[in-house]
């Protein structure tokens, strides 16, 4: 069978924005193709690191096809195109795929609170409707609707219904799943703190929070995990694993918005209903980036 269809370390892009709240293009461009030069292997706009819920329609679609101008094939776009309104998610995908994007990352229905049926309908309606690969995205910390194991396999029946991104840290489920899909279904961590063991249950990438800040140690994580070189894993993991913690003390993704601001790459600026972070939270955050040795 065919290996899976993405692989490797791919940041959920942060949107910048400016302090009225607009959104940063000029910032954004030149995000994602730092992105892309640090060695990210995908990226994946519009998710919820990107603040999708607050964008508009309009800002949601132009996010999308600036990500896919600016990354110009040189690696794979994931677009998000999730809602809790089927007819929306169809649209949003519709447009990712006429927009270019290599493939959709569609979360479950939040707020809703669908069954595992509803869940298995939303996506098929979803996938009927367009011809783009998909990415189911299971977040029941933010959704409060589980996918099961059942209705992953289900659903990975279908020819588009290319893998998963599971941000729920139950490290019992992607070896769960492996055992019940084929081997080209991807499976994608959401969970920054646990893709060491996650890629030992046979996962094959991150979507992840933490590589917005530091693409090319994520990066590097997985190529070392590639040929085996566990020190190197580790020493990178070690070097991680207290900016993953960081950049979750408060609400994602003002304390990463924050981390971009200390790089240079986007202001401080986050909409309603999110905050920037905390004094307190600033010096954790701040500590954990000269720990990763990004700043001095």
């Amino acid at each position: 069978m065919a290996g899976p269809l993405f692989k490797g370390s791919f940041p959920a892009l942060a949107t910048p924005m400016t302090q009225d709240g607009s959104v940063d293009k000029k910032a954004f461009e030149k995000f994602v193709d730092w992105q892309i030069k640090q060695g990210s292997h995908a990226v994946c706009p519009v998710g919820t690191t990107g603040e999708s819920p607050t964008l508009n329609y309009e800002e949601h679609k132009l996010v999308t096809e600036l990500c896919v101008e600016v990354a110009d094939k040189r690696v794979p776009v994931i677009a998000g195109t999730g809602s809790n309104a089927t007819h929306e998610a169809i649209e949003f995908t519709q447009h990712a795929q006429d927009s270019g994007a290599d493939a959709a990352l569609v979360v479950t229905p939040y707020y809703n609170k669908p069954s595992q049926e509803g869940m298995y309908q939303h996506f098929k309606a979803i996938h009927d409707n367009s011809d783009i690969p998909i990415i189911l995205y299971n977040v029941p910390g933010r959704s409060i609707v589980n996918l099961s194991v059942e209705t992953v396999a289900r659903l990975a029946e279908l020819p588009r219904i290319a893998g998963i991104k599971d941000a729920t840290a139950d490290l019992t489920l992607p070896a769960l799943t492996r055992l019940a899909t084929d081997d080209s279904f991807t499976l994608l961590s959401g969970e920054d703190a646990t893709i060491v063991p996650f890629l030992s249950l046979g996962g094959h990438g991150c979507i992840s929070v933490t590589a917005n800040v530091a693409p090319a140690l994520c990066a590097q994580l997985h190529e070392a995990w590639w040929v085996r070189d566990f020190d190197r894993v580790s020493e990178i993991n070690d070097k991680l694993t207290p900016l993953h913690a960081a950049l979750f003390v408060e609400s994602s993704p003002a304390p990463v918005k924050y981390a971009m601001s200390l790089l240079g790459l986007a202001e401080d600026a986050l909409r309603l209903p999110l905050l920037p972070v905390s004094d307190e939270t600033k010096k954790t955050v701040h500590a954990a980036m000269v720990n990763a040795g990004l700043i001095d």
